[in-house]
């Protein structure tokens, strides 16, 4: 699990930390990486042929990929929400041939998602992630009604993944990229509703009726030990990020009337997929794909798709009806006492009606807090939808594979003979040293495109070591790209 309540020594007082996995994504600009590598390099000419392999090590990688991307873009045309409806009636196919070409799509776009580094969304990262509260504070549901239940739960019965979360059946959500979001504000309305609760606990406290509205924890049964208070066995390479909520925070005069920084580790990256339900007039076909950037984990609803309109719960209305019953019967049998005593008196209706008021105003300064959200998500959250979310995958994909062979190669340039663990640490800390960034490095898969490349070579015992570059560059050959440059440069007369 990469997203976890830290345990142990790492959880302080008052202090809400996640524990953060490194994650395999290389969150370098390509272009940056090379030209840092390059200027590493000492002699002119060496980094002459470097440069010119990084280019010949992209164009042939980007090759690989063309004929797969090529099917992932035709497939996906005949599904477009937009269009691929009328598509589908031109080529005149069955129903079970329909169903054939879906699922060799998401075949297809699975595979994509794993080479760029995207997980699947587990039930225990969601439990944790909305574990706190950050600018959302509302209960946010899906209409199941409105979603399909047989396409992704046919590709899942085929294709087997562990830790499938309970919604898989209708919707998957993938993540990539840990990030960290902070908003500054007054947060007047929602200072007010901590203030309030504050209150309405020590009414329960005073009226000893807390027992009535006490919440029951759900807990299950782990064997995980980082959510024990156990000494844990993290490794320093893990990221911790605490979470800053508002009803952590001291209710000082000062932070109540001036701003404050609440803080909310993010997603980098969240990308969607669901098909929504068919009616009796329409069979759905389209399948929905959607990119959003930044997405503050206790805020993850934002992504779901079908969203019901938010309301006060179930269990809302029974704690404000038997808030308000119990109040009442209270303030009656006070009241038909020989002396009644004021304060009390007084005491019993002040809770009341702050209790009241604390529904209030939190539902609707949470209702507008969600709908600014929302036009946010639709705007600033979403990157893109359909196929423009895929080309950015597809070439999500080219980049990565492109910088993991990069680094591996100049590391075996620098170094000359090591093991694949030798050549996995040095990678790591070479991102680390260089860049000042931290990555869970895929040796394996980046030793397996160099030797696709004929450019290493293993000796007996198993160590690794590279062509020198500009045999390296020979073997590779001049590539489509490179044949187009020269014949645009000079040109036939």
């Amino acid at each position: 699990m990469a997203i976890e309540a830290a345990g142990g020594k790492k959880k302080e007082k008052n202090k809400d930390v996640i524990r953060l996995e490194r994650e395999s994504v290389i969150p370098i600009l390509k272009p940056k990486l090379i030209m840092k590598l390059a200027y590493l390099i000492e002699h002119d000419s060496d980094r002459t042929e470097f440069l010119k392999l990084c280019k010949r090590i992209e164009y042939t990688i980007r090759a690989w990929y063309l004929l797969q991307f090529e099917d992932l873009m035709q497939l996906y045309s005949l599904f477009d929400p937009a269009h691929g409806g009328q598509r589908l009636e031109q080529q005149k196919l069955s129903p079970d041939e329909i169903d054939v070409l879906e699922q060799n799509f998401l075949t297809y776009f699975f595979q994509v998602m794993e080479k760029s580094n995207f997980k699947i969304v587990t039930d225990e990262e969601i439990d944790v992630a909305q574990s706190g509260q950050y600018l959302l504070n509302l209960p946010i549901k899906v209409d199941e009604s409105k979603l399909d239940k047989m396409l992704l739960a046919k590709y899942f019965k085929e294709h087997p993944h562990e830790n499938l979360p309970q919604f898989s059946d209708k919707y998957v959500i993938f993540r990539r990229g840990i990030g960290i979001d902070r908003t500054t504000d007054y947060f007047f309305m929602e200072k007010l509703d901590v203030l309030i609760s504050h209150l309405w606990a020590s009414f329960l406290r005073v009226t000893k009726l807390r027992r009535f509205f006490a919440k029951k924890t759900m807990t299950k049964p782990s064997n995980d030990p980082k959510k024990t208070d156990e000494p844990s066995t993290d490794t320093e390479e893990d990221m911790y990020v605490e979470r800053i909520r508002l009803e952590n925070m001291d209710l000082s005069l000062k932070n109540l009337l001036g701003q404050i920084t609440i803080q909310e580790p993010s997603f980098d990256r969240m990308i969607v997929v669901y098909r929504r339900a068919s009616t009796k007039s329409k069979t759905e076909r389209g399948i929905y794909v959607k990119h959003f950037k930044n997405i503050p984990m206790a805020d993850m609803e934002l992504v779901l798709p079908e969203k019901k309109n938010p309301s006060l719960t179930p269990m809302d209305w029974v704690k404000f009806l038997v808030s308000v019953v119990l109040g009442l019967v209270t303030l009656v049998t006070s009241l038909e006492m020989p002396k009644a005593d004021f304060w009390v008196v007084f005491a019993i209706l002040s809770g009341l009606i702050g209790y009241c008021a604390k529904i209030y105003f939190s539902f609707q300064a949470n209702m507008e807090a969600y709908q600014n959200l929302i036009t946010q998500s639709m705007y600033n959250k979403q990157l893109d939808s359909g196929r423009g979310t895929l080309l950015h995958l597809c070439d999500d994909v080219i980049q990565q594979e492109v910088k993991e062979v990069i680094i591996s190669y100049f590391i075996l340039m620098e170094q000359g003979k090591v093991t694949i663990q030798d050549l996995d640490l040095q990678c790591e800390e070479l991102i680390l040293e260089e860049f000042g960034e931290r990555c869970n490095f895929e040796v394996l898969d980046a030793v397996q495109k160099l030797e696709r490349l004929g450019i290493v070579s293993r000796d007996s015992i198993g160590r690794i070591s590279c062509i020198p570059l500009k045999r390296a560059n020979e073997i590779i050959g001049p590539t489509t790209e490179e044949l187009v440059i020269k014949a645009k440069q000079n040109p036939a007369p």
